[in-house]
């Protein structure tokens, strides 16, 4: 096993050829979520190159029809109704105190009767107030209390409008799972990570399992035991010093990378772990739309640049006036001197015209 076999297996396992929406979504399991639209939200920057013919905007078009929730794994995102259930009922939750558990009955019951339900129809008929958000900021208490019912399980999302998330009543969960029933959830947890994320060095693979206190607080205090159980169950290998850690019973194949140029989001699954970045590609790629604009070095919102199996650089991507206007970073100060590269940048600029409406 080498580092460059790890560096295609961490390209080829989830950039797969492309494929239906949901099929895409059931080989990912989670799909992290950004309001940030630069050029897209990084939802649909990361599904565009995983879905055929996809165009920005299509999973909230389609979200109702297909087998996916918002909700909190790692993140918050979108997750398949595998995963879903794999996480609820969310019991044993601490409950607010007796005032604010009498609104979340009382809006439950609203919900109910309702259907489906805008917020704005809640603060209408409630009148909530404000509330400090986790920023510092008001924010609408209706608001604040639909996202925490929706975090608890007693709301689902159905669909959007205008960006607005339309809520509706949960179907009523079922019994929390039995002790054996608990550790086998947090064992497909842990696949769904290494399926998504692998191959993981030890370090970030204890990061990801850790996380799960967001997607399972429920189950935090088990979250140490499913870990080691983790490091016995995946299969793994030492490479130059780090051991790495990949789902069990696959794999690492070695193939020749295609000749695709791709830019991807910055919570692409190729990219999402920052350590395991910088092991497999020799430098640091850091997320910087909240960093100081006097501090950044990459740009507000820079797509790191997939060539073969190397990221050799970084695009800052942004649609004007109907028009697709990018400024290029590369980590050897130029772009490889290759034909094949300069088409390949062309085809895939060409691909994100037509991803974005610029271009038929």
């Amino acid at each position: 096993m080498t580092l460059d076999e790890l560096r295609r297996a961490a390209v080829a396992r989830t950039l797969f050829t492309p494929t239906t929406l949901q099929r895409a979504l059931d080989a990912l399991g989670f799909v992290q979520a950004d309001p940030i639209r630069a050029p897209a939200r990084a939802q649909d920057l990361t599904l565009r190159h995983r879905v055929a013919g996809y165009r920005a905007g299509d999973l909230e078009r389609r979200y109702a029809e297909l087998d996916v929730h918002e909700d909190v794994f790692l993140n918050y995102g979108f997750v398949t109704g595998a995963l879903h259930a794999l996480m609820h009922p969310r019991a044993g939750l601490a409950p607010g105190t007796a005032a604010r558990e009498r609104r979340v009955r009382a809006l439950l019951a609203f919900v109910r009767a309702r259907g489906a339900v805008h917020p704005r129809e809640v603060d209408e008929h409630f009148s909530h107030g404000t509330v400090t958000n986790y920023w510092g900021g008001l924010s609408n208490a209706t608001t604040h209390l639909l996202e925490a019912m929706h975090y608890r399980g007693l709301l689902r999302v159905v669909r959007r409008d205008s960006g607005i998330r339309i809520y509706a009543a949960r179907d009523r969960g079922t019994a929390p799972p039995t002790a054996a029933d608990r550790r086998a959830r947090l064992d497909q947890l842990v696949d769904v990570i290494a399926g998504t994320y692998g191959p993981l060095p030890a370090a970030s693979l204890a990061s990801f399992v850790r996380r799960l206190r967001y997607g399972v607080p429920q189950w935090a205090g088990a979250l140490e035991p499913t870990l080691q159980r983790a490091k016995q169950r995946l299969a793994h290998a030492r490479v130059e010093g780090t051991d790495w850690y990949w789902p069990a019973e696959e794999t690492i194949a070695s193939g020749r990378p295609d000749d695709v140029v791709r830019l991807l989001a910055p919570f692409d699954p190729v990219v999402w772990d920052r350590r395991r970045f910088e092991i497999l590609w020799g430098w640091a790629y850091r997320f910087e739309a909240y960093t100081p604009i006097a501090r950044r070095k990459l740009g507000y919102y820079a797509l790191p640049l997939l060539w073969h199996d190397r990221v050799i650089g970084w695009a800052n991507v942004s649609a004007k006036n109907g028009t697709l206007q990018s400024e290029f970073g590369y980590i050897a100060s130029r772009p490889p001197r290759d034909r094949l590269f300069r088409r390949a940048l062309d085809d895939e600029l060409h691909r994100l015209r037509v991803f974005l409406g610029l271009q038929s």
